[in-house]
């Protein structure tokens, strides 16, 4: 015996129904991997003046890192990002550490007021 019901299954966005909902997703796979690789050149390229003692590059291209999903009206779409390389680090993680991590050192104190809990403002007293 079925039960009548109000309640109607919503379609998923990584679900793909229809062609052209999959040609729409492989144009914006394109247009954002070509975002990606034009804004890589064009920070390449203003930083080209940057050379190591030898007079080699210091910052390089050093290929691709792994995709990453890109929330699209569409739904996700995965990316791949341009992976580029200091040269003139030096240490143990050098390259490039998040703030905050052991590597980039102590997180400076303006920067610990931003992250009061609620939102709050003030000095961090240790």
């Amino acid at each position: 015996m079925e039960t009548l019901t109000n309640v109607v299954r919503l379609r998923q966005p990584e679900d793909i129904d229809d062609l052209l909902t999959e040609v729409l997703r492989a144009g914006a796979r394109r247009l954002l991997a070509q975002a990606v690789e034009l804004e890589a050149d064009a920070f390449l390229s203003a930083m080209q003046d940057l050379r190591l003692p030898d007079g080699r590059a210091r910052l390089v291209r050093h290929g691709h890192g792994p995709e990453r999903a890109i929330e699209t009206r569409i739904g996700p779409v995965p990316v791949a990002r341009v992976r580029i390389r200091d040269r003139g680090a030096t240490g143990v993680g050098a390259a490039h550490p998040q703030p905050g991590c052991a590597a980039a050192g102590p997180v400076p104190a303006r920067r610990l007021d931003r992250r009061l809990p609620g939102g709050a403002r003030g000095s961090v007293e240790s």
